[in-house]
């Protein structure tokens, strides 16, 4: 086999190969054989049919056909392999010319990954957040711990702001009641938000076995985005009593025996909270510092696929889920579909672009992640997708996913040694020194996105 190499532009190659007719042999042996499975001739036993017979009975180019699909992907690779190319995405092949004991010859355009080069980025500079807890800052986290060992009293008044009433609830749609319109015995906190849109107004001013009726948009169920008439009755008023903020509150809400040890414990939780937000911030701009640096190509099919990726993740999953679509959700956001395609387009750019560049650190570097990364990032990933670790390490072997989290745990390494060398400041002017295992936690979370390593796997199945 020969085959040549022809540059289309930074992202794209034709290969053109050569295969003489002889190293077609095991793959014209394995079409006669997996015919002669398929088929059956009067006189021969089925399997024992001669090659003679089967180019007499069902054509030669038959035959042909299926060892050229046959050996195809072999020499596409075999030639991929010797040209040293990193291939995303599946080849677009065309046979060119195929002489029957002769030679077969083909071509196949294939993206590549773009060669980059890393400039020097020891000179990032980056400004980040200060981290300064305040005394309204303890205030409002005590007040919410407190406002959740809250107590409810039922009363005997009309229901106000912050009361917690019992109410039951008819959706009708075009004067019909919804099957899923329905539901008796919901608790509901005055002014949280957390039903219809307009039931704050309607229940505020009623007593128990009072009863309104309203108009609001339904937020899911089976007539999810419809207007409704809704019916709300209430049947208890219930007044929220929150405890003292003192030494017994201290204890039962916590390990501690003082409010002040509990105020105390709240101001360092949220400089822990701080800090993090402070590396993340940090993280996400020497990032951005550093695609500035670099110039790279961005394959067209590989952008394509990213969009629509992102875009049916968006409707399909997210927006479902929420009972929306998107022209719905743009309404919401106060976007223009053109607005929307502009920005999904940017982050894909983004995505691609980061992935290319910590891929090329990771050779650069010399990085490699060791059993010990890999189960630690294997951990916070299955905390965050909700399942257990040995759920999702399960999911991620039978899915071939290990190779992804290889990479976004050197990607999250990577970017971390650029971080290092890089200055960042706060808005006080002073330097901040990054921890290292926050360094390892957060770029990896800058680094998960893996467009262009989805498409090397496509590729490979």
């Amino acid at each position: 086999m020969k085959s040549a190499v022809e540059t289309l532009n930074p992202t794209r190659v034709r290969l053109t190969v050569e295969v003489p007719f002889e190293e077609l042999k095991d793959s014209l042996d394995a079409a006669y054989k997996k015919i002669n499975q398929q088929v059956t001739v009067k006189g021969f036993r089925k399997g024992k049919i001669p090659a003679r017979v089967i180019d007499q009975r069902f054509g030669r180019g038959a035959v042909l056909e299926e060892a050229v699909n046959d050996a195809l992907p072999k020499f596409y690779t075999d030639a991929v392999n010797e040209a040293e190319l990193s291939v995303l995405g599946q080849p677009e092949v065309d046979i060119t010319e195929l002489k029957d004991g002769e030679t077969l010859n083909f071509t196949a355009e294939v993206d590549i990954r773009p060669s980059i080069e890393i400039p020097d980025f020891s000179g990032i500079e980056v400004e980040v957040d200060a981290v300064e807890v305040t005394d309204e800052d303890v205030d409002k986290a005590v007040e919410e711990l407190r406002e959740r060992f809250a107590s409810t009293a039922p009363v005997e008044r009309a229901a106000e702001d912050g009361d917690v009433v019992t109410i039951d609830l008819q959706a009708k749609v075009d004067g019909e009641v919804l099957e899923d319109g329905v539901a008796d015995g919901v608790s509901y906190t005055i002014g949280s938000g957390e039903l219809l849109e307009g039931i704050d107004d309607a229940v505020k001013g009623l007593e128990a076995g009072g009863e309104a009726t309203f108009t609001s948009e339904l937020k899911g169920g089976s007539a999810a985005g419809k207007e409704a008439e809704v019916t709300v009755k209430v049947t208890q008023v219930a007044k929220r009593e929150l405890p003292e903020l003192d030494d017994e509150f201290a204890q039962l809400a916590s390990e501690f025996d003082t409010i002040e040890e509990l105020r105390a414990d709240s101001r360092k939780r949220l400089e822990n909270m701080k800090q993090y937000d402070q590396a993340t911030q940090a993280q996400e701009r020497v990032l951005e510092k550093l695609l500035d640096l670099v110039e790279v190509p961005v394959p067209e099919k590989l952008l394509e696929d990213e969009i629509n990726t992102r875009k049916h993740n968006l409707e399909h999953h997210q927006l479902g889920q929420m009972g929306l679509d998107l022209a719905k959700y743009l309404e919401i956001q106060g976007k223009s579909e053109e607005e929307f395609d502009a920005e999904t387009k940017e982050a894909a750019v983004k995505g691609i672009k980061t992935q290319f560049v910590l891929d090329e650190l990771v050779k650069q570097e010399k990085l490699n992640v060791n059993q010990e990364e890999l189960t630690e990032h294997l951990m916070r990933r299955a905390a965050s997708s909700g399942m257990s670790p040995d759920q999702f390490a399960q999911a991620v072997v039978e899915g071939n996913q290990v190779p992804l989290l290889v990479g976004e745990v050197a990607r999250g390494k990577a970017l971390a040694v650029v971080v290092e060398k890089a200055t960042v400041k706060d808005t006080s002017g002073e330097v901040i020194d990054l921890d290292d295992e926050e360094d390892e936690d957060t770029t990896e979370a800058s680094a998960e996105e893996t467009p262009a390593e989805s498409a090397e796997e496509k590729t490979e199945g």
